[in-house]
């Protein structure tokens, strides 16, 4: 790559709003980029708003393991809870259905497929943790089976 191009990027560069950039010219690539004081604070004030979200979320406060009495059938993928097959029809499980193992216990959709989420247990459905509807995250709990 042409050092003037280069040069011109690093003018550019300093003269826009852009921290960054990056220019691949076929198997040649330059990466320039600027640090300034400015960007150090928003970093670092970017990282305490993380930490304050994170104390105020109220599953952190009211989740505590040892309430929990039964299994806790969690979620093995990332994607979008539903309790019933369509719209139209009634939820797989209620709060208070006799489950066996092997039950489908919901729907997780992810990349427009969906997975069909059975029980491993069998019991009572004592809690549905998640609204029909709402994204879940994997290993995020979804039903509790006692």
């Amino acid at each position: 790559m042409d050092i003037r191009k280069i040069k011109t990027l690093i003018e550019m560069l300093e003269e826009s709003n852009l921290n960054e950039i990056e220019v691949s010219q076929g198997e040649e690539s330059v990466r320039i980029s600027k640090s300034s004081k400015d960007t150090n604070m928003l970093n670092d004030t970017s990282i305490q708003s993380q930490n304050i979200h994170k104390e105020i979320t109220p599953t952190d406060q009211n989740q505590n393991p040892s309430e929990v009495k039964g299994n806790l059938v969690t979620s093995p993928i990332v994607g979008t809870f539903y309790r019933k097959p369509s719209p139209e029809k009634e939820p797989f499980v209620k709060v208070g259905d006799i489950v066996n193992k092997g039950d489908v216990l919901c729907i997780i959709e992810a990349m427009k497929m969906m997975n069909e989420i059975k029980s491993d247990y069998d019991g009572k459905v004592s809690a549905i943790e998640v609204e029909d509807g709402q994204p879940v995250e994997f290993g995020q709990t979804i039903i509790i089976i006692e």
